[in-house]
């Protein structure tokens, strides 16, 4: 067969396709719109890694920590810059204080000028919440006037609040506290740490569970109208065409809808790429010129999707026998085998099988056999669904007039009804694997928290400079706060610089030193020593009467020379090892204010346990509010429960994003095909309703028909998900347990996409339901 002749019945089939009349155009339409959606979201895909490379680099541009023990020497083009960051109900607000210590200091990405001391530059985002009522506490928290934005080139998304702000007074003698920097240019020197297998692992799974429903949905929406484009086939038989030419002009028509397609995705991406920049998703967003698919990617969709719009029309005409007097479809279809369709899924596992038990330890898993794997198995859904359909639906008889109206339909049509539901099918099963998945390692990426949250809910560190009662004193008045316990600490040692042994110092009043030791009886002046935690094998040394000790010690650091000498007193009480409100075994000297030799006080760090009540209202913004007034480098901390690995975290939020984007295109493109098949019916049901059938027996039976091949796809979903993320975390090396919730709201999602689905095609389905619908012309 010549190239010539398959380019000349190609065409042909789109020149139907586009001049066939307005029941062509309906049927093209439907079918590039099917497609379109689909090709938005692959383009949306390959636009992603180039989102998340924008992101990170602009993240990479701007960043102020310089990863250095050594401190940079004053210069003309050096600058000072104080982390700020802080929550506002939920959402992370990045600030900085600046303070240029020269004129050639680098100014930081997006931002034209420094801001003057009191002045500030905001994101565009920021500035419409401090605008904002809803923006008041934060408003009164930040303090700074508002000068100007933050240009693009200076935030990671269009959503993100960050500030920088003007200071007159920043210390330079905080640098190298990991909160103060002096840096003389800004970009990250370092590079990310590689993700480890397991976490490779969920990337690979995440993208072909989400792109699979996909392709599926592509290739169903290429055969729309399959009935009616085989009695035009068999006209064209009539007429002198043989049977192979007949399906290459169906391929034709199928081609010319795939490149409609085409353009409609296009148009769909560039118009959601516009939306993008005003949404944000579980906490992402980006800007629209960061989605921008590579071209090899999108010349790989351009190719792809018309290639297989062709191969499956040819697949599935392939069992068709189409005659010059009709299509033997219409007579009852030989019984679907079994056998190669278990082939898929076995083929599947063999793929996956030999990397059971290796877990992270032993390198990267073979992507490859990963991926070849997860597609036959979830291919294996779309083989299997048909055969399982008709299975179950052959035996089902009685019933009222509506169920026997469904099952009779779907006797007869059981391989539609099954693509009506496989990309639903296909998406529940690899969103219950990994559900699976995902939950089997939680644990692995999950620290519980060691903070006592019974006695404190949140901490404040307060800033050097800021004494213990200062700190108290502007938390005690906040509305929400039930008690307070101050702890100020510093280090003690044997040795102005590079002591041979040292502990630490714990400053607080009595009730504050109970809560991080059990003391025998405490007033003011009592000095403690606590000699028996974990860590602690100096303490026991440095606890003689008359040894020379010395407070915060410069370990060769900025403040050497101005170390503190005290000598060990008689009479120090020994006290009993309690973990304070963090979770820390403190040991060493214990304080009470009275007992602090001179300058003591000065060098130590107060950290600040609040409790809270939780009834109150936006307790945690007063607490940073009022963490704010104290100094704009105290640092308000919530405590949680359990923390988890940032990474972990983010592909997670992936893995939402990208499930909420498959399940709109899930829904859309079943609305499309349920249209579509009322539209091929629309005689039919004329024709009932014409005989006296009520209108809510055909409703009735037309969800009938959906709901029976759904509950049947869902149900082989679930195997196939169970069984894959029974199979992947063997792989891990991770106990198998199933989370009976997750499996059974994955599949409530679907059902519940499909019950959707199905309201919203109703009210076309009731205007087809008239006698006029039998009219032809």
């Amino acid at each position: 067969m010549s190239a010539r002749q398959w380019t000349r019945d190609l065409a042909m089939g789109a020149r139907f396709a586009v001049t066939g009349g307005r029941e062509a155009w309906v049927r093209v339409m439907l079918t590039a719109v099917g497609v379109g959606l689909g090709v938005a979201l692959l383009l949306l895909t390959t636009a992603l890694p180039s989102a998340l490379a924008s992101r990170h680099d602009r993240e990479s541009a701007r960043s102020d920590i310089t990863y250095s023990a050594t401190v940079k020497k004053k210069s003309d083009r050096t600058l000072i810059v104080a982390h700020t960051d802080t929550t506002f109900r939920d959402e992370d607000v990045r600030g900085r204080l600046v303070r240029p210590e020269g004129p050639r200091a680098p100014l930081p990405p997006g931002v034209s000028a420094f801001p003057a001391p009191g002045d500030m530059v905001v994101s565009p985002a920021l500035d419409r919440l401090l605008k904002s009522p809803d923006g008041r506490l934060l408003r009164e928290r930040l303090g700074y006037r508002v000068t100007g934005t933050i240009a693009d080139a200076g935030l990671v998304g269009p959503h993100e609040l960050a500030y920088y702000a003007g200071s007159k007074n920043l210390p330079a003698t905080g640098v190298g506290t990991g909160r103060v920097e002096r840096i003389d240019t800004f970009g990250s020197p370092g590079q990310s740490e590689p993700m480890d297998p397991v976490l490779v692992l969920l990337v690979l799974i995440v993208f072909v569970v989400l792109l699979m429903p996909v392709g599926v949905f592509i290739a169903a929406a290429v055969r729309f109208g399959g009935e009616r484009r085989d009695r035009r086939l068999a006209a064209l038989r009539l007429v002198g065409a043989d049977g192979r030419m007949t399906r290459r002009i169906a391929a034709g028509e199928a081609l010319a809808g795939a490149l409609l397609g085409l353009v409609l995705g296009a148009g769909f991406f560039l118009a959601g790429r516009q939306v993008a920049g005003l949404i944000m998703v579980f906490r992402i967003s980006v800007f629209p010129a960061d989605l921008d698919p590579s071209p090899a990617l999108v010349a790989l969709v351009a190719v792809t999707v018309p290639s297989a719009a062709v191969a499956v029309t040819l697949l599935a005409l392939r069992g068709v026998v189409i005659e010059p007097l009709g299509v033997v479809r219409t007579a009852r279809p030989s019984r679907r085998r079994l056998w190669w369709r278990l082939l898929l899924p076995l083929g599947g596992l063999a793929m996956l099988y030999p990397m059971i038990g290796q877990g992270r330890s032993n390198g990267n898993f073979n992507q490859y056999l990963v991926i070849g794997g997860v597609l036959l198995l979830l291919v294996g859904i779309t083989a299997l669904l048909p055969w399982v359909v008709e299975a179950v639906v052959a035996r089902l008889n009685s019933g009222g007039v509506a169920w026997q109206l469904a099952v009779r339909r779907l006797q007869l049509s059981s391989g539609s009804a099954a693509r009506l539901v496989n990309g639903i099918a296909v998406a529940v099963a690899g969103a219950i694997a990994l559900q699976m998945l995902f939950a089997g390692v939680d644990d692995d990426y999950t620290k519980i928290g060691k903070e006592d949250l019974t006695r404190a809910q949140m901490s404040v560190a307060v800033p050097d400079g800021v004494s213990s009662a200062t700190a108290v004193r502007r938390l005690s008045g906040t509305k929400g706060v039930t008690h307070l316990t101050a702890l100020a600490r510093t280090d003690v040692g044997d040795g102005r610089d590079e002591p041979e042994n040292s502990t630490t110092a714990t400053v607080g009043d009595c009730a504050a030193l109970r809560e991080t030791a059990v003391l025998p009886s405490c007033r003011d002046g009592d000095i403690f020593v606590v000699e028996n935690a974990s860590w602690d094998t100096s303490t026991a040394k440095l606890d003689k009467a008359g040894t020379r000790l010395w407070f915060d010690p410069s370990y060769g650091s900025s403040s050497k020379g101005e170390e503190i000498a005290w000598t060990v007193p008689k009479g120090v009480k020994p006290a009993g090892l309690r973990k304070d409100p963090s979770g820390s075994e403190l040991g060493g000297f214990l304080f009470t204010p009275g007992a602090l030799p001179g300058r003591a006080g000065s060098v130590a760090r107060t950290t600040v346990y609040v409790q809270l009540d939780p009834s109150v209202p936006d307790v945690l913004e007063s607490v940073r509010n009022s963490a704010a007034r104290i100094g704009p480098l105290a640092d308000a901390t919530v405590w949680t429960a359990t923390t988890q690995s940032q990474k972990f975290t983010s592909i997670r939020t992936g893995l939402s994003v990208g499930a909420a984007c498959v399940l709109v295109l899930i829904g859309a493109s079943l609305l499309i095909s349920q249209l579509e098949q009322l539209r091929e019916r629309k005689k039919l049901l004329s024709a009932l309703v014409a005989f006296g059938t009520r209108r809510r027996t055909l409703s009735m039976s037309v969800l009938w028909q959906t709901a029976i091949p759904i509950a049947l796809g869902l149900g082989l979903a679930a195997v196939v998900g169970l069984t894959l993320g029974t199979v992947l975390l063997k792989m891990t090396g991770t106990s198998v347990s199933v989370d009976w919730a997750s499996v059974l709201s994955m599949t409530g999602i679907g059902a519940g996409v499909v019950l959707l689905v199905t309201l919203l095609s109703l009210p076309p389905l009731i205007r087809l339901m008239r006698p006029d619908g039998l009219r032809t012309e």
